[in-house]
């Protein structure tokens, strides 16, 4: 009896590559996501994240939140994941971000969905791969915005010999500008007291040109990267595929590029205990790959310092976040190597801006 060979299925799908990417193309992604108490649980115990309004029911409310909210890297992330398998499932490395605005608190139980638009394509010049510009939104299960964000990622080719799309690299926004910042209606800053976040240091204490080497240092083991990528869904094989990566130029897999940023924050901790909330990242660049085994640090420089208009209870820093791996912050005197490039051990160059309550509002 002669054995018949298996059917080939057409379900087995492979993700995205450059050329089949097209301007204009609108995708609504699958599988929302419902933010539950044990997610927020989890990330705290994987970060070290430490801001009370997101793990203080009590802090939370008495500044006019309903709960504790989840923390804003936490819903970036998973908003994130929702969109990897249609955009960046054949990622080589995710590249930057620009003009995300955080909207609406999430809280524990809020489902978040996410869709994207591809704004621009530019193919590299070994024409082996190409980065893809998106413009991706997240709702909540109101169908409110909650998030949106601009990122581009370098995305590998099925075939390097397809041809090139039309180049269109987007203008992209150098910040969001104060206005068009949303700060939540009903805030009552001053429940955020130096009993609760353990410093007093508030917005009328940080001046522009400031630097702040924050003093811990974390550590990411394998577990700890590997499980944040599941919390987050962020299925990229750069991430995920050991076996895969190995044949890499990397030699390994990635730390997910948000997962770092998540660290670097928690790590910045000390020395803006009262920024409570993130209003906007301004723009951010993983300049160098993070690998586990890798021991993060950071570095904030404060940029600017803004009045929000009709807040005196209230004002906005822009900062800069700086992650650095196996160097002490003390030890690179200087951000940039003398070349201009970045510091082969600065992973992170994040531009961001927090909240956080002025002296004024007593």
């Amino acid at each position: 009896m002669t054995q018949s060979a298996p059917l080939s299925s057409s379900k087995a799908r492979s993700g995205n590559f450059f050329e089949d990417f097209r301007v204009g193309t609108r995708i609504a992604h699958p599988t929302p996501r419902t933010i539950t108490d044990g997610d927020c649980a989890l990330y705290i115990a994987l970060t070290g994240a430490r801001d009370p309004v997101h793990c203080a029911a009590p802090v939370a409310t008495a500044m006019g939140y309903r709960d504790r909210t989840v923390d804003d890297l936490l819903l970036f992330n998973v908003a994130f994941g929702k969109t990897v398998p249609d955009l960046s499932l054949n990622a080589v490395a995710n590249l930057g971000y620009a003009d995300l605005r955080f909207l609406a608190p999430c809280y524990p139980g809020d489902t978040i969905r996410a869709e994207s638009e591809v704004i621009g394509l530019r193919e590299n010049s070994n024409r082996r791969s190409g980065v893809v510009y998106v413009r991706s939104n997240a709702y909540n299960q109101h169908g409110e915005p909650v998030l949106t964000w601009a990122r581009w990622v370098m995305v590998h080719k099925r075939n390097a010999d397809s041809p090139p799309p039309e180049t269109v690299v987007p203008s992209l926004p150098e910040l969001v500008p104060p206005a068009a910042l949303v700060v939540p209606a009903g805030l009552t800053p001053a429940a955020l007291a130096a009993a609760v976040t353990g410093s007093a240091d508030v917005w009328d204490d940080y001046q522009p040109g400031e630097r702040i080497d924050h003093p811990s240092g974390m550590t990411l083991e394998e577990s700890d990267h590997m499980s944040a990528t599941r919390l987050y869904q962020n299925t990229a094989r750069v991430h995920f595929d050991e076996r895969a990566m190995k044949q890499s130029s990397f030699g390994g897999r990635l730390v997910y590029g948000g997962h770092v940023i998540s660290v670097c924050r928690a790590l910045s901790y000390d020395g803006l205990e009262n920024a409570y909330a993130i209003g906007a990242i301004n723009a951010g660049t993983h300049t160098n790959p993070t690998f586990a085994g890798d021991t993060l640090y950071a570095i904030t420089e404060v940029r600017d310092r803004w009045a929000l208009p009709g807040r005196t209870d209230l004002g906005a820093l822009r900062l800069r976040l700086t992650g650095v791996k196996n160097l002490a912050p003390a030890e690179l005197p200087a951000l940039a190597a003398p070349n201009g490039k970045a510091h082969p051990n600065v992973v992170l160059d994040l531009d961001y801006t927090v909240f956080m309550p002025r002296k004024s509002r007593q």
